[in-house]
């Protein structure tokens, strides 16, 4: 029988060695351990993703108790103490006995035999006393306090706060750790009543849905075991889509047989709502720069049945005569810092930085600006990113305008997990003059 504590520590080693993305990482050991059950999966996706997610505060209460500064420990001991203190302060069917125990049973079966001791005290001492663990003063040092509380790194925080506020930035990363339920976007040709059927089957599965008054074709879905074997999904009647991506599109005000073209576009979401709207007498251009990207573009676009698609590898950052001048609707969702899904890739706060986020910034404006020549005169630009960034929103949008030709048409839109109960996310249609 495996270990699933196990295969949990194996995973946080390989994350902490590799610097890979956690999301696809946990996705792997998933599909590796497919044959275990139900609840042991759910056990390690829960374990292995609290304890990236709160990392920096685990640190913290580890820090508290441990003789040893964390960063010393042996890697294996500090994430087995993680995990332990993960169990102990967040998960309430794990008796904290249980937690302990089964920490110092790997420490020796490890082969670190000589630091289970060390192992069991830390745990036992953060047990009896998680009531009463000394957090940063919140009145004293607020950017101290919220960066170990929501473990988001000191730079974010202070950026958050100048914009919304202490308290508005405190209700944006508590909305951010939260368990957010997973959006089905349901072909926008169906019925009301093939939706109102399909949501129904899915239902007698044990999920719960609950339709989005924002869209008529967005429903909200918890008690979710798995997407691909839900009634409808290999029939390509729905895929997994956030209402921030699809009220992006909505707004760009595409129309039957019009021209769009996606320029990063995978793995394919807007460009598979917008080949709805447009129409067979439309067609969409769907771009990403790697075979590997187009190829998650092609699966949703086979499944969807999105027969006026036509997927391609291209770099967004060099410009395509070949579409000049010809475009109705251009999509940017350009490459940014993600600060908006935290909640979904939780490894993207510890490897976001000011200096890399300005490197984005320049890709973006690469992009923008071999890109915009696409669109028609009197044709739409649609900019969105899933950040919560001006220098990556606002501004870019500004200098669009202000650079090439372009105006805005309405507001621009940033969507905030906490108000809008979505994915942090930013977009802004404009027009070519």
């Amino acid at each position: 029988m495996e270990n699933t504590r196990e295969i949990v520590l194996d995973g946080l080693l390989t994350f902490e060695k590799e610097l890979c993305f956690s999301n696809n990482l946990i996705k792997d050991i998933l599909d590796k351990y497919d044959y275990l059950d139900t609840r042991d999966k759910a056990f390690i996706k829960r374990l292995f993703e609290g304890c990236v997610e709160r990392r920096t505060e685990l640190d913290h209460v580890l820090g508290l108790f441990s003789s040893v500064p964390v960063r010393k420990q042996k890697p294996l001991i500090r994430n087995l103490l993680r995990m332990g203190i993960y169990q102990i302060m967040y998960m309430e069917s794990v008796p904290d006995s249980a937690a302990i125990n089964e920490a110092v049973k790997l420490t020796k079966k490890r082969g670190f035999s000589k630091l289970s001791g060390f192992v069991n005290a830390n745990l036992r001492n953060v047990a009896k006393n998680k009531n009463d663990i000394e957090w940063p003063d919140k009145e004293k040092d607020s950017i101290k306090y919220l960066s170990v509380r929501y473990s988001v790194p000191e730079w974010l925080c202070e950026k958050w706060q100048s914009i919304y506020g202490n308290e508005r930035t405190e209700s944006i990363l508590a909305a951010l750790l939260r368990v957010h339920p997973v959006t089905l976007r349901f072909k926008r040709d169906l019925s009301e009543s093939d939706m109102a059927n399909l949501a129904s089957e899915i239902s007698k599965t044990g999920a719960i849905l609950t339709k989005d008054e924002r869209l008529p074709y967005i429903y909200r879905a918890e008690n979710l075991n798995g997407v691909t074997s839900l009634p409808g999904y290999v029939e390509g009647l729905f895929t997994v889509q956030d209402i921030s991506s699809c009220l992006a599109v909505e707004a760009a005000g595409i129309r039957p047989g019009d021209l769009v073209y996606d320029a990063c576009a995978a793995p394919g979401g807007k460009s598979m709502l917008a080949s709805e709207i447009t129409g067979e007498g439309g067609s969409v251009i769907s771009c990403d720069v790697s075979d590997a990207k187009v190829s998650r573009i092609e699966e949703n676009k086979n499944r969807l049945k999105a027969v006026n698609v036509h997927s391609c590898v291209r770099d967004a950052g060099v410009t395509d005569a070949s579409v000049q001048d010809s475009v109705d609707v251009l999509i940017l969702d350009v490459p940014c810092s993600g600060l908006g899904i935290l909640g979904k890739k939780r490894d993207i706060k510890y490897n976001a930085s000011p200096e890399s986020i300005s490197e984005l910034i320049t890709l973006q404006w690469k992009i923008v600006n071999a890109c915009a020549g696409y669109v028609k005169k009197g044709g739409r630009l649609l900019y969105s990113t899933c950040t919560i960034n001006p220098d990556e929103n606002e501004k870019q949008v500004l200098r669009i305008c202000s650079e090439l030709g372009f105006e805005l048409m309405g507001k621009p839109v940033q969507l905030l997990p906490d108000e809008d109960e979505c994915d942090g996310f930013f977009y802004a249609v404009l027009s070519r003059k």
